[in-house]
């Protein structure tokens, strides 16, 4: 690692010597290159110079620990070793985190889409779980969540609820949530007390742009119709709910939540660009190396990430193998320990990857 960091501050000493040069000052977009991957490395160096100087001054301080004979003078340059080598633990693990490679996406909104699975109506039920734990975990951080397009079942489940969280760094957080959700317990139309296992799939996609992601209007099919209700029922007289259909991959983009047809249709271009985009990721993703897919899975909706089991008051993180004897508080929002745990091991398997 360290000799990755001498090649990164000999690069950033080489940029400043270019951008100094005059035939680089007069040239408006070569200097602005310039300056731009000097920024992005500038950070590294500034920890990785003050780790050198904390280093040099360690090494001082121990070479000054072996030659005094005094013991007053011995235990203040004790003392002082001590806090010279946490400081050097500190700056250590600064540089490794600041080696690992920046997610573009991090300070992306996202959209959710949770749908039930396999289950029948407990899955519905427990597709609305999921979206209260996401709703009570966007309120604790202070972030806005708003509903796109919903279908809810009978007894008060949804058979599909699409919403979008908006916050600061809401995507780098709530990313690894993508995946099959199951949960175990017993259903309350159980009159046997058997525990039934259910699913729900969640798929997480950062928001973009309209200024990012160029759609042609004329590849799009608009259809506005009246927002239904459970149970199919027309509950407004206005045909305010919008249906886009992108003609050239058939991807719809369905939005009813709102009373307004003109904030359905921006919502449901704000799905329909999420997906779109999702889709161009996914098929940058499929070029990268074999054996990173194979570490780090491909994170779509195939893939069970968790089990929430109920008769046990257990959670269990299929990505780190770990569990957490705390169900309710998990349902109620309270997901910082296990997002904290896959964020933990994310950056070491990305710090693995980035020293081989």
């Amino acid at each position: 690692m360290l000799d990755k960091l001498e090649l990164i501050e000999k690069r950033y000493e080489e940029l400043s010597q270019l951008m100094a040069q005059p035939e680089v000052v007069a040239d408006p977009q070569r200097l602005q290159q310039l300056t731009k991957e000097k920024a992005n490395v500038e950070g590294i160096v500034t920890i990785y110079q003050q780790y050198k100087a904390n280093s040099k001054e360690l090494a001082e301080m121990e070479a000054l620990r072996n030659d005094t004979g005094e013991a007053d003078m011995t235990a203040l340059i004790k003392e002082e070793v001590g806090k010279l080598k946490q400081r050097q633990d500190d700056l250590l693990q600064q540089l490794k985190l600041s080696l690992l490679p920046k997610d573009p996406n991090a300070n992306r909104d996202v959209i959710f889409e949770i749908r039930a699975g396999t289950g029948g109506e407990e899955a519905g039920l427990f597709a609305a779980d999921l979206f209260r734990m996401y709703s009570r975990y966007a309120q604790s951080k202070g972030w806005e969540a708003n509903i796109i397009n919903s279908n809810r079942s009978e007894i008060g489940g949804f058979k599909e609820v699409i919403f979008e969280v908006k916050g600061i760094g809401v995507f780098n957080q709530l990313k690894y949530e993508r995946g099959v959700h199951r949960v175990q317990r017993v259903p309350a139309t159980e009159v046997s007390g058997r525990i039934h296992t259910s699913t729900a799939t969640v798929a997480v996609l950062p928001a973009v742009e309209e200024i990012e992601l160029n759609i042609n209007p004329d590849e799009l099919k608009l259809e506005f119709f009246h927002s239904r209700g459970a149970g199919g029922q027309n509950v407004n007289k206005l045909s305010t709910a919008v249906r886009i259909t992108h003609l050239p991959t058939g991807i719809v983009a369905t939005c009813q939540d709102e009373r307004s047809q003109l904030r359905n249709r921006v919502k449901a271009m704000a799905l329909l660009r999420a997906r779109l985009f999702d889709i161009e990721q996914r098929k940058q993703s499929e070029s990268m190396d074999r054996e990173r897919r194979i570490q780090v899975g491909t994170g779509q909706r195939a893939e069970k990430i968790r089990t929430y089991n109920f008769p046990q008051n257990r959670v269990t993180d299929h990505h780190i193998n770990s569990t957490f004897h705390n169900l309710t508080q998990i349902l109620d929002g309270g997901l910082d320990e296990i997002l904290e745990a896959l964020s933990a091991k994310e950056q070491v398997r990305q710090l693995e990857a980035t020293l081989s």
